[in-house]
């Protein structure tokens, strides 16, 4: 049941041999999609944050924002400097993570794994928080709905993902090529009617103007929450394995048209953004203000308009789909490395790592329940999450580059010192003005720094314990005594006897017996007698209705004695196997209780007797 309900709604199982193929791989157009989406839709709350932190002051105070919003750019450029350098020094993919922990160090490059796994969750929180906004922007009607939205848009999108690598590539085509599109239409309409004189200036004041309360502490503040429309730069370089190939030259070429598309909508809403003089009002995103500002009321205007806020929506919804393409790679790259479960580098029906996209998931769930789907509070602890690894792998850059070209290093490395530069400044920033917001941010890091070295150092111990090495010395048994633990007298006790008597030395029946139970029980005992004569039957009694306890105190008896005589142990549990699986659910399943607490007893060999039902 479980299976058919799984091929509904992810597709049936592909082939290993599919993997890999050309086919199954993303081209540019296809990668720009998937891998962008998160970068691209930033746009849409990236410069309403700068205005946000500087209308606190005063409205006038909005011409600064294209100051901040020409430094931004600057950075922009930097980083898509450095992650395609990234691309072809990494083309195995892994990004930040990468590079940090080669020419850092390994702790470092925990911290930038540790700190891109977190933003990832919040790439996704953000993204689906962004886009239950912008639609109940257009619809208010649906605004005490945000949160349900927010969870409902995070399901569907580990749906698709689950489907496949170019099957949610595919589905992702339609709503940000029409983003773009509808958003380079709006800036380059709004351009055309301001040259026409149709597009009236109405800045809140003029560029240079003095406004009293502007310090530098607001516009460095005002500069980290534009910075927010970076995130999601560096996931091409995660993803370079899921190019066709040549993979590194196709994923640095996708990295840099999709810059050159951010950086041209960055500048031009935040210019329009001024011209017109948008200020922040509640319900409704300064995008949306700007639109039906450039669009006008006509029918034909208010159609754009509803056009333009689909497309922001669905861009924004989508823009989670970055972190569940990065997320999963990361995820699988840190576990090579023995720093998460194995069990992240396990490929699922679909071929994809779906025990990433499933945690990844689970995580932007809870991080949404515990802001409410507040876009606002989550944007702080999204813009430290990446701005950390960003300022790591610029400084590992920077190294990499030293190491191989030695004293001539600095030619190569002008756009990593000059980004690193800024990234660290973005995250003193932080750390001086906005403590207060990303403070949960630092003992998150701190936890899953002794995760991933705890779980590093359990794999040495099993590796160091699981090595062959030359004291390892052959023990021949004297015999194997054979436990069979007996609920009732059935048809599946009677075949775990007789298979019992084939393999077993010596063979013990076992039967826990209980107060509420001592008539049935006596009635057990005689009826094995009379099947089994001549195998040992030994009753246990327990004043307790839970008989896990007493068969393992017995199995450990056992299990002593025969050690001294130099037998084996194996414990026998007997099962039935319905003929249906949903069927399960309707018993104990006590055999599978009883194994896992035995299966921790050293020189126990624990197994199972299954009887198939037919019917």
């Amino acid at each position: 049941m479980f299976s058919k309900l799984k091929n509904i709604f992810i597709g049936r199982p592909l082939k290993s041999s599919d993997e890999g193929e050309e086919g199954n791989l993303l081209t540019k157009l296809q990668a720009l999609a998937m891998l962008s989406s998160d970068a691209l839709s930033s746009i849409a709350y990236g410069p309403e944050q700068v205005v946000l932190v500087l209308v606190s002051v005063s409205a006038g105070a909005i011409w600064w924002s294209l100051p901040i919003g020409i430094v931004v750019l600057i950075l922009l450029a930097s980083l898509t400097i450095s992650y395609r350098q990234v691309i072809h020094a990494y083309p195995q993919g892994g990004g930040a993570y990468m590079v940090t922990t080669e020419n850092l160090s390994p702790k470092a490059g925990l911290v930038s794994g540790g700190s891109l796994l977190v933003d990832y969750m919040l790439t996704v929180a953000v993204s689906v928080s962004s886009g239950a906004d912008a639609i109940t922007s257009a619809i208010p009607a649906l605004h005490p709905y945000n949160l349900h939205i927010s969870i409902i848009l995070v399901l569907v999108l580990m749906l698709m993902n689950l489907r496949g690598l170019r099957e949610s590539a595919v589905s992702l085509m339609i709503p940000v090529y029409l983003f773009i599109a509808s958003t380079v239409f709006l800036i380059g309409f709004g351009l055309l009617q301001l040259l026409l004189g149709n597009l009236s200036y109405h800045a809140t004041a003029p560029i240079g103007k003095s406004i009293s309360g502007v310090s530098l502490v607001l516009l460095l503040r005002a500069f980290t929450s534009g910075s927010a429309s970076l995130t999601g730069v560096e996931a091409i370089s995660n993803s370079v394995p899921f190019f066709k190939t040549p993979k590194a030259e196709n994923a640095a070429k996708t990295l840099a048209i999709m810059a050159a598309i951010l950086g041209f909508m960055f500048a031009g809403i935040t210019f329009l953004n001024y011209w017109i003089g948008i200020v922040p009002v509640k319900g409704v995103t300064t995008l949306a203000q700007m639109a039906q500002a450039i669009l006008g009321n006509s029918p034909v205007g208010r159609l754009l308009f509803y056009i333009f806020q689909l497309s922001t929506a669905l861009i924004l919804a989508v823009a989670a789909n970055t972190g569940f393409s990065a997320f999963p790679m990361l995820s699988y790259n840190m576990a090579k490395n023995k720093y998460m479960p194995h069990m992240y580098m396990e490929k699922g029906a679909r071929l994809g790592y779906s025990n990433g996209i499933l945690t990844l998931a689970i995580g932007a769930i809870l991080l949404l329940l515990i802001f409410n789907g507040n876009t606002e509070r989550l944007i702080p602890l999204y813009t430290i999450g990446v701005f950390v690894p960003f300022a790591l792998s610029q400084t590992g850059m920077v190294v990499h580059w030293r190491k191989q070209y030695g004293k001539h290093f600095l030619k190569y490395s002008v756009a990593n010192i000059l980004g690193a530069g800024i990234c660290y400044t973005i995250v003193a920033i932080l750390l001086l003005f906005r403590l207060r917001d990303i403070w949960p941010f630092f003992p998150i890091i701190i936890v899953l720094l002794w995760i991933f070295l705890s779980i590093k150092n359990h794999y040495n111990k099993v590796a160091k314990q699981l090595r062959l090495n030359e004291e390892i010395e052959r023990v021949d048994y004297a015999g194997n005594l054979v436990l069979v633990l007996v609920g009732n007298v059935t048809r599946v006790s009677v075949g775990a006897m007789n298979y019992a008597r084939s393999i077993g030395d010596e063979v013990i029946a076992m039967h826990v017996s209980t107060k509420e139970t001592q008539e049935k029980d006596e009635e057990v005992a005689s009826e094995f007698k009379q099947y089994f004569p001549d195998i040992q039957f030994v009753n246990v009694e327990t004043s307790y209705r839970n008989i896990i306890r007493p068969t393992v105190q017995y199995v450990t008896k056992i299990a002593r004695g025969a050690q001294k005589k130099g037998y084996t142990v194996t414990v026998l549990v007997p099962q039935f196997i319905p003929n249906h699986s949903w069927q399960n659910m309707l018993h104990n399943q006590m055999s599978l209780k009883l194994k896992y607490f035995l299966r921790w007893h050293e020189n126990v060999v624990v197994a199972s007797y299954s009887y198939h039902l037919k019917e």
